[in-house]
């Protein structure tokens, strides 16, 4: 009898750790949601009013200035939602199609809890608590692609209409304090949309500006390490490749660190937290159609994918 057949051991394991707790802090969700909603809203209002008004989009000491003045003028976060909404959708969808795979196989996982942040886009993301055990290499597999296919269904969306309603100006793309690297998803919607517009012409509307951000968490939730979603599916599918493999990707983490210093802080994270997976004893392969959906994670990781992400202008 294998694991995951029905009455078999995976029912037995269940069984001992229970089922799915419906103990949830929701106060504690709805409150991190809310406030998550606040600073995505207040960072993108000065991007909607930067866009506008023609300005580069973060210009540091201006947009510190001009915060100020948000704060003492609330209705001025209006134009931001036009940053934060399509922001918070993508999060939600990814950590939801986690979530709900987890409702599939009856694992106990959280609801999302949003991390806002004082960062340039108002938060640091969003994560579920799994606390059920996982057993099988298809449940692993499909908890850990969830995410990303589901976040990828308002990303593209997100993506095309935010470049529909983006203009073009003239170098604008490397004037600011930031400049911003362009993944192959958003070089080929932009081909589209401004057809033989150079990029650093394209001035990216706040809403494509939070596809933008969407595909960079997508990249770095799909690096092959520990408990990332490109872990899981990397562990899913060459399990008794996964140690090798992922030190393999660790050194060419660090020689990207040459391109973009911040891949060094990462690289040195994932060498504690990163090299191992919690080992699955699971002798039966995934299926023929979990591997091309594999392949799908691969590409949709080298699509949003860039070396550097965010560098500093240089004058």
């Amino acid at each position: 009898m294998h694991l995951s057949q029905p009455g078999g051991a995976l029912d037995l394991l269940r069984t001992h750790f229970g089922e799915p707790r419906l103990r949830r802090r929701l106060w504690l969700h709805a409150l991190l949601l809310a406030i998550t909603i606040f600073t995505t809203t207040f960072v993108g209002a000065r991007i909607a009013e930067n866009f506008g008004s023609n300005r580069p989009a973060f210009v540091v000491e201006e947009d510190l200035d001009a915060y100020v003045e948000i704060w003492r003028e609330p209705r001025r976060m209006l134009p931001g939602l036009w940053f934060s909404i399509p922001l918070l959708v993508i999060l939600l969808a990814h950590e939801f199609g986690h979530y709900l795979a987890c409702v599939v196989y009856r694992l106990d996982a959280s609801l999302p809890y949003f991390l806002p942040a004082p960062t340039f886009i108002g938060t640091m993301g969003a994560f579920i608590r799994i606390r059920s055990p996982i057993f099988t290499r298809r449940e692993l597999f499909d908890v850990g692609i969830a995410g990303p296919l589901a976040g990828l269904v308002f990303v593209v969306p997100a993506l095309g209409i935010g470049l529909a309603l983006s203009k073009v100006i003239p170098g604008i793309a490397g004037q600011g304090d930031l400049v911003f690297g362009i993944p192959l998803l958003l070089r080929a919607v932009e081909g589209l949309v401004f057809p033989g517009v150079p990029v650093d012409d394209i001035y990216l509307h706040p809403m494509a500006r939070a596809a933008w951000v969407g595909l960079f968490a997508t990249a770095l939730n799909l690096l092959p390490f520990g408990q990332l979603d490109g872990g899981h599916i990397l562990y899913a599918v060459a399990s008794d490749r996964f140690r090798i493999l992922v030190r393999v990707f660790l050194v060419i983490l660090v020689l990207l660190g040459k391109l973009y210093w911040p891949w060094w802080a990462w690289a040195v994270l994932l060498f504690f937290f990163g090299l191992k997976h919690p080992p699955i004893f699971d002798p039966v392969p995934l299926s023929r159609e979990r591997r091309w959906l594999a392949i799908l994670a691969l590409a949709l990781f080298l699509l949003c994918f860039m070396p550097a992400p965010v560098t500093t202008a240089t004058l």
